[in-house]
């Protein structure tokens, strides 16, 4: 069956996946018919659930455990905290089952979640909270440790604190303190164009912007997550391998940061509506990974394209059985041809799979798996029908079929706008599309080649080099582990290439022996000229992306001469 076939199928009508079309913000928006009117919908139908939710290393919570903390929690917020519809609260901790009951509590009542990054310092916490308005934050101890150290007065939010002592807690509230032991869910109505969530953006100059969500935006991103795995299911079916009592419950694990959008929306929420198991990591560590991956038999991995790396270099790797799992990959960044074909060939079961999405269309976007991903490995593969793609070149004129231009998205998966930023959210949706950012094109068959960030792409003497082209070529080298390429200045040529690369364990390179393996695949001016072997690794953020813009800095203001080769000792 063709992909098309696949989506007519699932989208039928009478099917929970029929499309229709209503008016959202003004814009006539294709819609799956079935999507619940709110995310309290959503949890309500969860509450039919019994079995484990969350496994959080060695804590089991079932769903009614979970359900009973967040009604609770919920009943708290309305009535000691005296937050209302509307108000934001913000959640301030590493990945932990009071994250999700927070979540669940805070959004249930008609309040705003905020999920704030748990690596910001106190500066950038403050920002938020301020910028947000939130109402009450509700932190772990690490947290409020970087919450107490903002001058006085500078917070204004009621805070409230789990899983510390109550000496430690002196300045907040402990939650085990405002939970009653019979409190249930206030009841509030909730529309479906509410705002449900905003998100705060990395960004690349001055401070981050927060993605405003309704409860529609997120339901859609859900949606269209379960239609397309209907799809798959549809083109490549998996065949019971036993007796039904033999086949492994859908159990995604959790790798990445609750306050990033893969992390919350297809593997958090994604779970919830797909009746799956959550597996909780305390920190990333492959070892621990792939130990629960065997005991808990995970089905579905979803991390940035370098955690999957991290699986198949463990040293422990041969000796775990993940035979369990059906689906091994995720988004982020782009994943190069060599990682895909390392996951097909390593995991006898696991097939490679790859997401395209945005904090700003809640994750959602073309994806790309299995035999599609095989062959078409630098594709980040196809949305389902109720999301629109263009290409366009800078003046916002679309691109004919092909042309490589500037990517735009369409649908009801996007973001309202920027909190309390007109003029930013008018720079970025025009007319109901979604600027990305993002370089690519579309072919005949509709497969979207994403060829990098508009920023990360390279312009020497003329040329348009695009990194995540020269990062999937490096990647094709045996003694390569990590690499991240990336523009410095140049007086002459106005950008010139430069790499950082991480050898495996046991393997030495050096950059000439790179810039000639390199030479042989790519067109002279694509060859990095500035070229850094290291054997740690390369710094990442919270999310598990490379820091490019920080090894970039770094080496500018190292005084590196842009053609300069340099190596790191003892490589």
């Amino acid at each position: 069956m063709t992909f098309r076939e696949a989506c007519d199928a699932v989208c039928a009508q009478g099917t929970m996946f029929e499309i229709t079309e209503t008016d959202v913000g003004g814009i006539p928006t294709k819609v799956f018919t079935g999507t619940p009117p709110n995310i309290r919908s959503l949890f309500e139908l969860a509450a039919a659930r019994q079995d484990d939710f969350i496994v959080y290393e060695n804590e089991r919570w079932t769903m009614p455990r979970l359900l009973d903390m967040a009604g609770r929690f919920g009943h708290a917020l309305v009535h000691d905290l005296a937050v209302g519809k509307g108000d934001r609260v913000a959640i301030a901790m590493r990945n932990y089952p009071e994250w999700i009951a927070a979540f669940v509590a805070i959004t249930s009542i008609g309040a705003i979640a905020v999920p704030l990054n748990a690596w910001w310092v106190t500066d950038e916490i403050v920002y938020a909270l301020d910028d947000s308005g939130a109402k009450v934050v509700i932190a772990d101890e690490q947290r409020l440790t970087r919450i107490k150290r903002a001058p006085a007065g500078a917070i204004t939010a009621r805070i409230v604190v789990v899983r510390t002592s109550e000496s430690a807690a002196v300045g907040a509230t402990r939650l085990e303190d405002i939970v009653g032991d019979a409190t249930t869910m206030p009841e509030v109505e909730i529309d479906p164009d509410d705002d449900m969530t905003i998100l705060y953006t990395s960004g690349t100059t001055g401070h981050p912007k927060g993605a405003v969500s309704t409860h529609r935006a997120v339901l859609s991103a859900l949606m269209s997550f379960a239609a397309r795995a209907a799809i798959g299911e549809i083109r490549e079916p998996q065949e019971p391998e036993g007796p039904a009592a033999e086949t492994p419950q859908p159990t995604f694990m959790l790798c990445v940061p609750l306050f990033h959008v893969t992390g919350l929306i297809p593997v958090m929420l994604g779970s919830l509506i797909g009746g799956a198991k959550l597996v909780m990591t305390h920190r990333w560590d492959p070892d621990r990974a792939l130990e629960l991956i065997e005991r808990e038999r995970v089905t579905n991995f979803v991390g940035v394209p370098t955690m999957s790396l991290d699986l198949l270099e463990a040293p422990t790797f041969s000796e775990r059985d993940t035979s369990s799992l059906r689906s091994v990959g995720g988004g982020g960044a782009p994943m190069p041809p060599e990682l895909v074909k390392r996951i097909d060939d390593n995991f006898s079961k696991g097939r490679p799979g790859l997401g395209y999405g945005m904090t700003e269309t809640n994750a959602y976007g073309p994806q790309n798996s299995g035999d599609d991903f095989i062959a078409h490995p630098t594709s980040t593969g196809r949305p389902v029908p109720v999301m629109d793609l263009r290409v366009t070149d800078p003046e916002g004129n679309e691109l004919p079929q092909g042309e490589t231009g500037e990517i735009w998205f369409r649908g009801p998966t996007l973001i309202r706008g920027y909190w309390n930023r007109p003029e930013a959210t008018a720079d970025t949706i025009a007319d109901g599309w979604l600027r990305s950012g993002d370089i690519g094109r579309i072919d005949e068959e509709g497969f979207v080649y994403v060829s990098d960030r508009a920023k990360d792409m390279v312009l020497r003497g003329g040329e348009n080099i695009y990194c995540a082209q020269i990062e999937a070529a490096i990647y094709e080298h045996p003694a390569v582990y990590e690499a991240a390429v990336h523009g410095i200045p140049h007086d002459r040529l106005g950008e010139e290439l430069a790499c950082h690369v991480m050898v495996k364990p046991g393997h030495t390179l050096d950059a000439a022996e790179l810039q000639r393996f390199l030479g042989e695949r790519l067109a002279r001016f694509e060859v990095p000229t500035n070229v850094s072997i290291v054997t740690e690794q390369l710094p990442r953020n919270a999310a598990g992306k490379i820091l490019k813009r920080d090894l970039r800095d770094a080496l500018i203001a190292g005084g590196e001469r842009p053609d300069r080769i340099r190596t790191q000792p003892g490589t």
